[in-house]
């Protein structure tokens, strides 16, 4: 079976490519399936954006598509970045500025518990549907730390290692982050779904 993945991310093709494989799926880029589509994320959830992407990508292609969204969530901001993760501070910020506006905007707070999220859909031609979310609890660090990564990750502190996301090798951060999670339980449900290898 062949899917098609609803992003320009070449990191998360590879990503999906290596563990949907073993399931027997082949995982295409857009490039790969003939169309190039940059979906708005209209949506005020996780869940809603991810199936917005994975649908418009499925029904432009004819195959299955998978979209996965993530975001950080901060408590002492009500939740904020969120959804807006990516456009956090407007269109004119890179990565580096939005963790910059975040930390001025944490100054001060002692409340830093924050976790990222991320979601995984996978929309079929047939109107079924799979969804999987997984969540990474860490906090706001006073300053950035460590050079890997990317987006939040440099100050994305994880007490439990006393290191930030960005100091952490990538296997380290595959076995515990958020789209770690979300892919090793979209596998599960990939595996029970009518669509499995198998059935």
């Amino acid at each position: 079976m062949r899917a098609v993945l609803a992003s320009q991310n070449k990191k998360k093709i590879a990503e999906l490519q290596a563990i949907l494989g073993e399931l027997g799926v082949e995982v295409l880029s857009q490039q790969e399936a003939g169309v190039d589509l940059e979906v708005e994320e209209t949506g005020t959830t996780f869940e809603e954006n991810a199936r917005l992407k994975a649908r418009a990508v499925m029904e432009a292609t004819g195959l299955p598509a998978i979209a996965d969204d993530s975001g950080l969530v901060v408590d002492a901001l009500n939740g904020a970045p969120g959804v807006y993760s990516a456009r956090y501070g407007g269109p004119g910020l890179d990565d580096t500025g939005r963790w910059q506006l975040l930390l001025k905007n944490m100054k001060g707070r002692t409340d830093r518990a924050c976790r990222f999220v991320c979601v995984i859909c996978c929309a079929f031609p047939d109107g079924g549907e799979l969804m999987a979310r997984g969540e990474c609890p860490g906090e706001v660090a006073q300053g950035a730390q460590g050079a890997g990564g990317f987006g939040y990750d440099p100050i994305f502190y994880l007490p439990q290692l006393g290191k930030t996301m960005a100091q952490l090798s990538p296997q380290e951060k595959n076995g515990l982050s958020h789209r770690g999670q979300a892919l090793r339980e979209f596998q599960k449900e990939w595996e029970k779904s009518p669509y499995g290898i198998d059935k």
